[in-house]
């Protein structure tokens, strides 16, 4: 019962810090969205 606890802990876990890494990726190219939108502008 203990390890599969463990499993499920560590499976959330990264289920987690996956979704903070989606939504910095998804920031980032808001971000340069945003540079390149700036750039046509100016144009």
């Amino acid at each position: 019962m203990r390890h599969w606890r463990m499993v499920w802990l560590g499976t959330l876990l990264l289920s987690l810090s996956a979704c903070n890494t989606v939504k910095g990726i998804g920031q980032d190219l808001q971000k340069a969205g945003e540079k390149i939108e700036d750039a046509a502008k100016k144009k």
